[in-house]
């Protein structure tokens, strides 16, 4: 079993004097349907503090705020300005973000299209992945994108997608995780303890960090949100969209063992602060590097 360790990786990231935003990259995070607009503001911040360059929102939901006074950094778009794919080409995202609480109607599917239409890096969690065992017409779509994929099921949104239980996920992770690489030719990251990471070119990792404290709701959207963050900034660094999940997951992970060692868990850790954490992880790990 091949262990996850990729803090080295951080030393791409180094900022140079001459940088400017543009060198971290532009995400755009699409979701937060009525109801479910914390889950877009999380996965914001995963990108926000782990060093994106932009990080921009579409809210499906009519009635999300223009502005979120704690968090201005983060840039929000009505989804109702321009037709989905309309809107992608004018924000011009390096990459996008699709499924926190994102929702399973008509409205969220035709974002979906888009999205993996469009021409950049694609991050699909949460809903995302709901809707595309809902839907299984779009996995050839999938397939045949030119652009990095990288799915981010827990065991249940797995279950979904190859058609089995969840206990058959996790009684053979593994399998499940081959299963997923080579039906939708993307990286795989299959969460839940020993999250397990894969592509058809590398060989399965096992992240053996993190701990029961981060099984709460918004989690993996933060850890979506740091995966398009550092995807983005690898587009303008010595890092390969592989090499970016690798460091996102083992951030992600590492910043909860922190916050347990701090005693701020494993009881009531909460993912707003978990991303924070994840930004002392990242700059710990440069400055050795």
């Amino acid at each position: 079993m091949n262990r996850l360790n990729s803090l080295h990786l951080t030393k791409s990231l180094s900022r140079h004097e001459s940088d400017h935003k543009g060198h971290s990259g532009k995400v755009l995070i699409i979701g937060g349907s009525a109801s479910m607009s914390g889950s877009i503001i999380l996965a914001g911040l995963g990108a926000l503090f782990s060093g994106a360059g932009w990080v921009k929102l579409i809210a499906l939901d009519p009635a999300f705020p223009h502005l979120i006074p704690e968090y201005p950094e983060l840039m929000i778009y009505s989804s109702q300005t321009l037709a989905p794919l309309e809107l992608l080409k004018a924000i011009k995202p390096d990459v996008i973000v699709i499924g926190p609480g994102l929702a399973q109607n008509d409205i969220s599917k035709a974002w979906l299209l888009s999205a993996i239409d469009y021409y950049a890096p694609l991050v699909i969690d949460a809903d995302g992945l709901n809707l595309l065992a809902k839907h299984p017409e779009l996995i050839e779509l999938i397939r045949e994108r030119f652009w990095t994929t990288i799915l981010t099921p827990h065991p249940g949104e797995a279950s979904r997608l190859l058609n089995k239980s969840c206990e058959d996920i996790q009684k053979n992770r593994s399998n499940a995780l081959h299963q997923l690489i080579e039906m939708y030719n993307s990286i795989v990251i299959l969460k839940g303890h020993k999250t397990l990471l894969g592509m058809k070119s590398e060989p399965m990792l096992t992240c053996f960090d993190g701990n029961p404290g981060m099984a709460c709701a918004g989690m993996g959207d933060v850890l979506a949100g740091a995966i398009g963050s550092l995807v983005a900034q690898s587009l303008f660094h010595h890092l390969t969209p592989w090499q970016a999940c690798c460091l996102a997951v083992e951030i992600h992970a590492l910043a909860g063992d922190s916050f347990v060692r701090k005693g701020y868990g494993p009881i009531g850790m909460t993912p707003s602060e978990l991303s924070k954490e994840m930004r002392f992880i990242l700059n710990r790990a440069l400055s050795q590097s």
